[in-house]
């Protein structure tokens, strides 16, 4: 009896090799694929693997751009995309494997996304109607043997179906909505390939509503009281006990009363003393938050790199909702485990010294996966944004188990003149949980002086502070993340994706996310013409479907029939206004290509409006007004160029931002002369050297050495360019010229003297081709 094991990725393939083989496993390749052989117990197993999803789903008929289209299926990935043909050796290995095997199990990640790609695997690779199921939170050898142990004799069929459900009705909105739109501009004279999707809509309408009340918002004046004082050779920062004054004449009342006094009286002290709880454990969401909050570690890439770390073995599953931890994963072993890592050993050292471990879980739960925890298992070689979560995961989960932290708040109430200021202070007695956390923990402390009622302090001044009421905040990625799953739009494992693609669309930008003229009309202009697009009740309630089906409660027949039905009303009323809806299209995607291309206003005719600009020879920077103005500017050729909407300090022209890939963006003025390119110390040292007029000569052809710009700078140019290239950096720190580097120039081959030409031998001469005779 061989048994074929089918895992998601060739790395957990590998780990569940390793993990139940009684001696080494073989491994053999395949073509790009691999599979390993082994005995587990005198059983004889062969363990491969997927990569990731093997099919994905086709229309049944290719009709290019019309829409409704509903008829689909199943089909290899390496068919859809020259970039994917590898896949096909994936599904060929396992195709081959089955026939040699009597049992399959399926090893996939347990998830949705994972039941998919097991059930695909089954029906379409190994011709079977069922497998057995594996199901484990990390990759650790004894999760992994417990697993294969204790797997289940048949595929989860409520995941199977959720999941393919939802791969459906994602494929009937993505594809109908975006041929519908993308069918709307070409209808109007243009072409742009345009996008929306089930859940990207909705997301967007929620970024937009919330840039909607922030233009809508009006600024309310109010006015605020501060008292500057000091105590016992303590400062002290107090405000009026009223907060904010919205009426002025009131305030200047108060004010002309106060402030003038020297002295004030203490008329209470308050203390109150409050247990801080230890934190929840990781949820996928509460981990991509707290990783953009710490480190701007982006959700969708703290996701790859919390898969890393699982593949690795070194954390749980990442895709979880869970906020949990089981007593059975072995708390004391896992802490053990981080003991033999010297940056986790005293404090993990300091909870096994606990009677009882015992986690302060939150309530959120997940069916499949405990909440995020390390495995215990020192990683290898991290790079720095992995090192970063891994610390975060591993601190987390320590804190987690610490006793809650002592907090006193001190609140002093100060008489001035029968008007009351009041200064408030928090500080920790007792850090129990913090001490784990650390440097990750985030509280205020503010220490006030040990005052008692009735007694004096003296006032250094008290000030009237002008301020508006503000906006409401834009959305980070972080914060967009919560408010997604806080409205049930999308999963754990998609939102982060859905974020990304609104970014890649030019829908959204900015660290503090703001939605572009492009994503305004895009939004407006389906709530015009398909509201349901982008109404996020009814997206949610697919959400909710999903787990009904997950759960046995509802069909999946159902769900997609009534989805289908939802679109076939909202494209009819499309199609009829399809160019319409075009051109409304076109002119927001120019008018928003043409604000993302504005750097500034052109300093040489201050008129015209200085653009960036594509021509024969790459890109520039040039002004409108052209020929009447023949302004331009040189730009890099490479990496991304983002007008930043500042002026450059130093000489009033436009700044740009320069976006290199592996390097942080750089903000660099476009005059190729401008003094923030140079350092102080340089500018001083060439000064000195024009005005004691110095002539460097070239130390290749003596000819004078001139100084010469750049975009990047200045630096000393031989004048006899192009015939000499010599270039030379002037050093401010020694006050000398350096060389730059410069490229060697092949020699010429040299010149062999001719020789006498031997006749080729009769093997080397080449037959005359014979030609073909009738």
């Amino acid at each position: 009896m061989v048994e074929l094991i089918v895992t998601e990725k060739p790395s957990s393939a590998k780990k569940i090799a390793e993990a139940l083989a009684d001696k080494k496993p073989l491994q053999k390749k395949s073509k790009q694929s691999s599979y390993y052989e082994l005995t587990h117990n005198g059983t004889p197993i062969i363990v491969t693997s997927a990569v990731g999803h093997l099919y994905t789903l086709v229309e049944d008929k290719q009709n290019n751009w019309t829409y409704p289209v509903f008829d689909i299926h199943w089909e290899e990935s390496s068919k859809s995309s020259e970039e994917l043909k590898y896949i096909q050796d994936y599904i060929d290995t396992i195709t081959m494997l089955a026939k040699k095997a009597d049992v399959l199990t399926v090893a996939c990640d347990y998830d949705v996304e994972g039941e998919v790609i097991g059930y695909n695997v089954v029906r379409y690779c190994c011709k079977k109607k069922d497998a057995n199921r594996m199901k484990f939170s990390t990759l650790t050898k004894p999760d992994l043997v417990e697993a294969y142990a204790h797997k289940m004799k048949h595929l989860d069929w409520g995941q199977a179906f959720a999941g393919e459900t939802r791969h459906k009705l994602d494929w009937f909105y993505g594809i109908n909505l975006s041929r519908a739109l993308t069918a709307s501009v070409k209808a109007a004279g243009s072409f742009k390939v345009m996008s929306a999707g089930r859940v990207q809509g909705p997301a967007l309408k929620l970024l937009v509503d919330r840039e909607k009340e922030i233009a809508s918002f009006k600024p309310e004046p109010f006015w605020q009281l501060n008292l500057l004082g000091k105590a016992q050779k303590d400062t002290i920062d107090a405000w009026h006990i009223k907060d904010r004054f919205f009426d002025q004449k009131e305030v200047e009342a108060v004010y002309k009363k106060v402030k003038d006094e020297k002295q004030g009286k203490v008329a209470e002290v308050k203390r109150t003393q409050r247990q801080q709880s230890p934190p929840f454990p990781f949820d996928l969401t509460t981990l991509q938050s707290e990783s953009y909050a710490l480190f701007k570690i982006t959700p969708k890439e703290t996701l790859d790199i919390a898969q890393n770390l699982y593949l690795a073995g070194v954390t749980s599953y990442p895709r979880t909702s869970s906020q949990q931890l089981d007593p059975k994963l072995g708390f004391v072993a896992i802490l053990k485990q981080l003991q033999k890592q010297p940056e986790y050993e005293l404090l993990a050292g300091e909870l096994l010294k606990l009677k009882e471990l015992k986690p302060n879980n939150g309530k959120k739960t997940d069916p499949a996966h405990p909440a995020i925890y390390p495995t215990g298992l020192a990683p290898k070689v991290l790079k720095p944004n992995q090192r970063k979560v891994y610390d975060l995961i591993v601190k987390r989960f320590m804190a987690t188990f610490g006793e809650p932290a002592l907090r006193e708040t001190m609140e002093v109430s100060i008489n001035v003149k029968n008007e009351m200021f009041v200064a408030k202070g928090t500080r920790t007695l007792e850090e129990q949980w913090h001490v784990f956390y650390k440097p990750y923990l985030k509280v205020e402390e503010v220490t006030l002086p040990n005052l008692k009622e009735n007694e004096n302090l003296t006032i250094t001044e008290i000030n009237k502070i002008d301020k508006e009421t503000q906006p409401p905040n834009r959305f980070n990625q972080s914060s967009i993340i919560k408010e997604l799953e806080k409205r049930n739009l999308g999963t754990k494992a998609t939102r982060a994706d859905i974020l990304d693609r609104l970014f890649k669309r030019g829908y959204i930008e900015g660290i503090q996310i703001k939605v572009t003229k492009l994503g305004m009309e895009t939004i407006a202009i389906l709530e015009k013409y398909a509201p349901s697009i982008v109404d996020e009740k009814l997206t949610s309630e697919f959400e909710e479907d999903m787990d009904e089906i997950r759960e046995g409660k509802e069909k999946p027949e159902k769900v997609l029939a009534y989805a289908q039905k939802v679109l076939v009303k909202l494209l009819d009323d499309f199609k009829k206004k399809e160019k319409v809806i075009g051109k409304d299209i076109i002119a927001s995607v120019r008018e928003t290509l043409e604000i993302q291309n504005h750097v500034g206003t052109c300093p040489k005719c201050q008129e015209g409006r200085l653009m960036l600009r594509r021509g024969k020879f790459g890109r520039f920077i040039a002004c409108d007004k052209y020929p009447e103005c023949n302004t331009t500017f040189k730009i890099p050729q490479n990496g991304l160029v983002k007008s930043t909407e500042k002026i450059c300090p130093h000489d009033q022209y436009p700044l740009v931002q320069v976006i290199m890939k592996g390097k942080r963006p750089r903000e660099i003025c476009i005059k190729p002369d401008c003094k923030s390119k140079v350092s102080e110390a340089e500018m001083k040292a060439i000064d000195k050297i024009e005005h004691q007029k110095t002539e460097r000569k070239c130390p290749k052809c003596s000819k004078t050495l001139v100084l010469r710009k750049s975009f990047y700078g200045e630096f000393y140019g031989c004048s006899g360019y192009p015939a000499c290239r010599h270039t030379e950096n002037f050093d401010p720190k020694t006050n000398k010229f350096v060389a730059r580097p410069e490229k060697k120039e092949e020699a010429p081959p040299e010149k062999k003297e001719p020789t006498a030409t031997k006749e080729p031998s009769t093997a080397s001469k080449k037959r005359p081709r014979k030609k073909n005779t009738p």
